[in-house]
């Protein structure tokens, strides 16, 4: 199987909301899954009510660096498929020095991973 990946790690964004938007995307040629995400970063199509706008972007930044790794591998743009796509919980770190109201809170984070085939 012809395939490439692409990872980001500890992005910052919300775990629950990362699941979702992999729920969407799962199966989906790579155009459509980034048609979608654009569509959600512009809130005009919506998930349930909400829009998403800084997971989307994430997402489309990783989908747009799987399509360059797939393009290095002379993989053909328009056959590609969303194969795999997951989050998982990335690792919990204290706020830098910043707004009082802000230092000492804890941030979490997410990594984010996509495989995408050529068929």
């Amino acid at each position: 199987m012809k395939t490439a990946t692409s990872s980001i790690q500890n992005a910052a964004i919300s775990l629950k909301q990362s699941l979702i938007i992999c729920d969407q995307l799962r199966g989906k040629r790579l155009e459509s899954g980034k048609k979608f995400l654009e569509v959600l970063i512009d809130k005009k199509n919506n998930l349930d009510g909400k829009f998403y706008p800084t997971t989307a972007k994430k997402f489309l930044d990783l989908l747009e660096s799987a399509e360059a790794n797939a393009k290095v591998k002379n993989l053909t743009v328009e056959k590609l498929f969303i194969k795999k796509i997951k989050a998982d919980k990335g690792y919990r770190y204290m706020r830098p020095k910043s707004r009082w109201r802000f230092r000492g809170r804890r941030v979490k984070s997410s990594t984010i991973q996509v495989e995408v085939e050529e068929r």
